[in-house]
């Protein structure tokens, strides 16, 4: 798995081996979910699950499946709108958190004439740009560094798939064959499926496509990869066995 390095199991409150921090000298310390900084200098865990360390984006995370979503900056996330109000949406994440805060001019282009309209169980694909214990999640559509929108906003139709944490991750994982092992999505493609989709690392997928069929095979795919915890082999006898039940 390049770059990355040997998985290690931990439990809530284990000491971790400082050998296992990243310290690149060049980027700052990203810690993911599950982890907890205890000043001075020591990292505890808060979940059961696998530490996981990437010395390339100098970051270190436990991934787990169980739980609820904690949002963290960063993270890309599908969010149903609840309700809006002078100038936010309020976005629901799951329902364990309380709801996100969106501003309405927070998309690509947006001023208060061309703000986008949502209506209440519309869904946004949106990047949380502020999370602490203290405030409601912040999300936003938009890069603050080029003002695109960069594949964020409105989820137009479709059909929304929950999916664990573990797996929102590993699909969200640059190289998400290599080193997710999930390759479901990209055999469908080459079966001559044509949809596009989104992931939410609140364990989200959303899949869209002219064919309603493919939408539910994509979404089945997925889900019982996810729920099976299938390898790579059993993936592709997946894709082959939905792929014939659809001809």
């Amino acid at each position: 798995m390049a770059g990355l390095a040997e998985r290690i199991l931990v439990l809530p409150g284990d000491q971790i081996d400082p050998s296992l921090v990243p310290s690149n000298p060049k980027r700052p310390l990203r810690l993911g979910p599950g982890l907890r900084h205890i000043p001075p200098n020591e990292i505890v865990p808060t979940v059961a699950g696998q530490l996981v360390t990437d010395y390339r984006k100098n970051s270190i995370w436990v991934e787990y499946n169980g739980g609820r979503y904690i949002p963290t900056v960063g993270d890309l996330v599908i969010g149903t709108v609840h309700h809006s109000a002078a100038d936010y949406f309020y976005v629901m994440l799951s329902g364990y958190t309380s709801n996100a805060v969106l501003p309405q001019l927070a998309f690509e282009m947006a001023t208060k004439k061309t703000r986008p309209n949502l209506n209440p169980g519309a869904l946004v694909y949106a990047r949380v740009c502020l999370a602490n214990r203290h405030m409601d999640p912040e999300l936003e559509c938009v890069s603050p560094s080029t003002g695109k929108a960069d594949g964020l906003g409105p989820l137009n139709g479709g059909m929304l798939v929950d999916i664990s944490l573990g797996m929102a991750r590993r699909l969200l994982m640059r190289k998400s064959v290599e080193e997710g092992k999930v390759v479901v999505l990209e055999e469908l493609g080459s079966a001559g499926l044509a949809f596009e989709t989104a992931v939410g690392r609140n364990g989200k997928i959303w899949v869209n496509s002219e064919s309603i069929k493919a939408v539910l095979v994509v979404g089945r795919a997925v889900k019982e990869t996810d729920e099976k915890n299938l390898d790579v082999e059993q993936q592709k006898k997946l894709v082959r066995k939905l792929i014939k039940e659809m001809s």
